[in-house]
């Protein structure tokens, strides 16, 4: 099974921590996907957001402590941003708009956790991130189905 090389990266940076880190992360890792995990979305959903934990955890170097600081925060951040594109999705411009809106709000929120500008603006651009290496994987996926179907059919 090909891992993507960010994924890899990860659980090698996971596994290069010591014990005591590795059992912090993992508590914390858990704690984040039992709450996450309260309305019992499909299997597949929770892998992407696990997976999704994992990437940002690592690209934004989250402490234990900033990591239990931060997602309670980038959850309620999510919910916003699914809620504008709620009250707004027949008009992609006040969408926009709205989502501006929310993330120059949060903006100031993680920043009480990260302290710097830099991290504040790595969580956009690690959400970003993450968004195309899944796009990316689920082309790659669509790929290998349609040439295993191509390979399967009579001639």
């Amino acid at each position: 099974m090909n891992n993507p090389k960010w994924l890899k990266t990860t659980i090698k940076h996971i596994y290069n921590r010591t014990p005591m880190k590795k059992f912090l992360f993992l508590l914390l890792f858990i704690t984040f996907t039992l709450n996450v995990t309260n309305a019992q979305p499909p299997k597949r959903l929770e892998r992407i957001e696990a997976l999704k934990v994992a990437y940002m955890t690592q690209a934004l170097k989250l402490t234990a402590d900033e990591a239990q600081k931060f997602w309670p925060v980038y959850n309620s951040y999510i919910v916003e941003m699914k809620e504008s594109k709620k009250s707004n999705k027949d008009d992609e411009l006040a969408f926009q708009e709205a989502a501006l809106g929310v993330r120059k709000k949060y903006k100031i929120e993680f920043k009480k956790i990260l302290t710097d500008d830099f991290r504040v603006n790595q969580v956009f651009k690690a959400e970003a991130e993450f968004r195309q290496e899944l796009q990316k994987e689920l082309q790659k996926r669509i790929q290998q189905r349609r040439q295993q179907k191509s390979q399967q059919e009579p001639e």
